[in-house]
């Protein structure tokens, strides 16, 4: 008989790798805060308009300075001060309505044709989704104030589908490669 953890994270993975997606607004604080219940973490603190003070919170305010001097304002979608920024997206099903055409399935089962360095096959459209967000998420690091320091981890994540990592030990904020490694 299972324990209720592992029955937790099976019907947790059940509910949502049957979603549809495409919708990440609406998605991604539930299903992070629905992780955070199965991984028997600590969810996000409710945020203050104070965004110093929003050491673990969605929707983490930050300040972009531009080069000619004006500023941006953006939103982290998860951050904990000190441990990582988390970028969210989420791709669509293939076959849905709101599919980008020849999209691969993305949350097929691994059985998917394995590449010549052991990864499945995704959507050239998948994988610049992904990098465009690490770009993001490594933007929104750059903006979090100097006294907050670099956070080690990067996470990217496809809501109901996967997390790529990145760290940088250093706390330099220009090394984030992928964690473990390329082939973990």
């Amino acid at each position: 008989m299972p324990t209720k953890p592992a029955a937790d994270l099976e019907a947790f993975i059940a509910r949502w790798a049957d979603g549809e997606g495409g919708q990440e607004r609406a998605n991604y604080a539930l299903f992070l805060a629905e992780l955070c219940d199965v991984l028997e973490v600590p969810r996000p603190d409710q945020a203050s308009h104070d965004a110093a003070s929003n050491a673990y919170a969605f929707e983490r305010a930050v300040t972009f300075r531009e080069p000619d001097g004006s500023t941006a304002r953006g939103r982290i979608d998860l951050y904990k001060r000190g441990s990582f920024v988390l970028e969210a997206k989420q791709s669509r099903r293939p076959g849905g309505a709101k599919a980008l055409p020849d999209q691969a399935d993305l949350l097929a089962a691994e059985e998917a044709t394995p590449t010549p360095r052991g990864k499945r096959n995704a959507s050239r459209a998948w994988d610049a989704l992904m990098m465009n967000a690490r770009r993001q998420a490594e933007d929104y690091a750059k903006a979090l104030p100097l006294s907050e320091g670099w956070p080690p981890f990067l996470i990217v994540c496809d809501v109901g589908h996967c997390f790529e990592i990145y760290a940088d030990f250093s706390g330099q904020g220009k090394n984030y490669a992928q964690f473990p490694d390329r082939q973990g």
